[in-house]
């Protein structure tokens, strides 16, 4: 639904777009620039409920289509900006998000996403009317005397510009002539390919087909349709909408509106402002400081996406970079991509000048943390966890009912071969408990010193949706004040990259990193332990083998390079922490088990653990629980006759697709 909202070009700003019911036709009202300053609008208007969100995202190209029609009928005036919001409920601070479309110009690009990032920003469209003739240079002064304006107003938050195709060159424009404001750019197949692309061609091909909707309207039979496909395939612009449409006569149906969007005089205009808009941002790349991410698709029919977004990642300085290679040209429109997702995924939403990890992390919708959690299903699936945990009276118990449900708490354990540990703790606790573990990790696994051969970032975003942090101490100061539960594992890499023969050995500091801070805020401390790699796979040839081969050695270096360093003198084996790939001999999979011990309490006894000897030894009674806790798992998983892998996949077949498999008696 369309809300009032700032509206205004160079010369006119005017409130735009108030639809009272759904049908109503929508209006344009227009007024002096002068008479009017620009301003934010909150409006009180219906929340759609979750079931609609998901609808929208599925049809995406339906409702565009829908609402588009009614906004061109109401059409005319300069470029102006609308709010497009579903839901009036913002969090407090909430950044501006400007999205700039693409060739269409219509600015309900977004249209599925609206109600989820409508939460998070003030987001407002640019809609260009499609009799409009205002040239690039022009729009590019429109959104920077935007910027410059709530800049003023608010100097401290950063603003989004999202940028689709056309969008992208405007955006990218528009951040290099403001290098002192705080931008974050968001691109999706940014149309700075567009002189390498051949959507060129078109010109030529739609003097070829000039009436063609018309035709289209009264097609019916197989031989009609044949030929429809052949034209189809010769123009990439309408190519790349049916597929996202689906089948002839959904699109047959739309192509009148994409006829009115998009005349054969407006089409022709903006392929001549794609050329002078690619070039123009083309040349003006090495001004651009902002923090951006691209967005790019492996089957875009218009633009060669994949290699330009390749070309602007080692180009600008300050960039992420994000593929989808089943994706089109009009990816925010595709059911399967949800933007709120992507920004919580790249650690790219913040409401300050940086991104904090504790008040900017937005938990994730149960939508979306199912759907990660169903991304490492057979992983899940083949390590069969086993969970137990201790309650406040002693008692052992199977499942997660030990864990204190108020925060803050501290889980303190070990880690397993490669951290594979994480994944199952943070599914389990959060499907069990509905708790979001804020996992603590090694910061490789959101930055790299340099790029290379390790694993790309983006395979850790799932995970930093559901809340990893990197170590840091103002990071567990941040999330212990907010009450959260945080996952610690003192060993780090150097647990993690054991060598043989060290299975479940503990490789902690010598002196107490965390007692101190919990105790600061009377955190509960929760011992754990872990056991199961040795079920998995047996290393084979570890770090001291590897060094011994030169070749091997000098990619251990540079694997280690590219990763952030941490404890770097601090001495012991902690500070040894080379990253490398160890030789893994798989076995029949088994099982996975983690024991909770029981909490320990520091409310109360911040002033004690002042005291270095006492916090110490606090610290060395949580790994002595630890140490207990592996010793119990391992003694007692020999008398699971569940271990096995084909022992449980016989259960599951006599007893149906159940995730509850017995395991020991406790």
């Amino acid at each position: 639904m369309f809300t009032a909202g700032a509206c205004f070009s160079p010369t006119v700003f005017s409130p735009l777009f108030r639809r009272k019911q759904p049908s109503q036709v929508l209006k344009l009202k227009s007024c002096s620039i002068l008479s009017i300053a620009p301003a934010r609008f909150a409006m009180s208007v219906n929340c759609v409920a979750a079931t609609g969100e998901k609808q929208r995202r599925r049809s995406g190209w339906k409702e565009y289509l829908k609402q588009a029609k009614e906004l061109i009928e109401a059409d005319g005036g300069p470029p102006r900006w609308f709010s497009p919001l579903d839901c009036g409920s913002q969090l407090e601070n909430s950044p501006l998000m400007l999205f700039l479309p693409g060739i269409e110009g219509v600015g309900l690009g977004l249209v599925s996403h609206h109600h989820k990032l409508g939460r998070l920003f003030d987001l407002w469209c640019l809609h260009i009317p499609v009799a409009d003739r205002t040239p690039f240079t022009d729009l590019v002064k429109l959104v920077e005397t935007t910027i410059r304006l709530e800049y003023q107003r608010s100097p401290n938050r950063p603003i989004y510009l999202v940028g689709e195709s056309l969008g992208g060159c405007l955006a990218l424009a528009v951040a290099a002539r403001n290098c002192h404001i705080d931008l974050v750019l968001i691109l999706a197949n940014p149309a700075t390919s567009f002189g390498r692309s051949q959507v060129q061609l078109l010109t030529s091909l739609l003097d070829a087909f000039p009436a063609l909707p018309n035709i289209l309207s009264f097609s019916a039979g197989d031989i009609l349709r044949t030929l429809f496909d052949k034209a189809v395939k010769g123009l990439p612009l309408l190519n790349a909408a049916r597929g996202p449409l689906g089948d002839f006569t959904t699109f047959a149906s739309s192509l009148p509106v994409l006829a009115d969007i998009l005349p054969k005089e407006t089409f022709l205009w903006k392929l001549k402002m794609l050329t002078s808009a690619s070039a123009y941002a083309n040349s003006r790349l090495y001004a651009i400081k902002a923090q951006t991410l691209i967005l790019c698709s492996g089957k875009d029919q218009l633009l060669p996406s994949q290699q330009e977004g390749e070309k602007l990642y080692h180009l600008l300085p300050n960039c992420e970079l994000r593929k989808f290679h089943d994706s089109g040209h009009f990816l925010f429109l595709e059911g399967s991509l949800d933007l709120v997702t992507i920004i919580k995924g790249t650690s790219y939403y913040r409401r300050g000048k940086y991104h904090d990890y504790a008040s900017d992390f937005i938990p994730p919708t149960r939508d979306e943390a199912n759907k990660i959690i169903e991304s490492y299903s057979l992983f899940n699936l083949i390590t069969s966890s086993v969970m137990l945990s201790t309650l406040e009276d002693g008692k052992i118990v199977k499942g997660l009912a030990g864990i204190p449900s108020e925060g803050p708490v501290l889980l303190v354990g070990n880690h397993m071969l490669l951290a594979m540990d994480k994944v199952s703790l943070v599914s389990q606790i959060y499907t069990e408990r509905d708790i979001i573990v804020r996992g603590m990790a090694h910061p490789l696994m959101f930055r790299r010193q340099k790029r290379g051969r390790l694993p790309e970032v983006s395979s850790y975003d799932g995970l930093r949706v559901m809340g990893i942090f990197p170590v840091a101490a103002t990071n567990l100061f941040k999330l212990f004040s907010s009450k959260s539960h945080v996952l610690l594992f003192p060993g780090g890499v150097r647990e993690a990259f054991h060598r043989k023969g060290e299975e479940y050995k503990l490789f902690w500091p010598e002196q107490s990193e965390f007692v101190r801070m919990a105790a600061r805020f009377g955190a509960k401390i929760v011992p754990f332990g872990s056991v199961g790699e040795d079920d998995l796979g047996q290393v084979v040839i570890d770090y001291d083998d590897l060094v011994k081969i030169p070749y091997l050695r000098s990619e251990i270096e540079n694997l280690t390079n590219e990763a952030v360093q941490l404890r770097a003198g601090v001495g012991g084996e902690v500070e040894n922490q080379q990253v490398y790939l160890p030789g893994i001999l798989p076995k029949v999979p088994g099982r996975f088990y983690y024991y909770f011990g029981k909490p320990i309490e520091t409310e109360g006894r911040k002033q004690e653990l002042k005291d270095k000897d006492k916090s110490q030894e606090l610290y060395f009674e949580v790994k002595a629980e630890v140490e207990r806790c592996i010793a119990y798992l391992k003694e007692k998983r020999e008398r699971d006759p569940y271990r096995s892998i084909l022992t449980r996949s016989l259960y599951q077949a006599t007893h149906g697709p159940t995730p509850d498999i017995p395991t020991f008696e406790i």
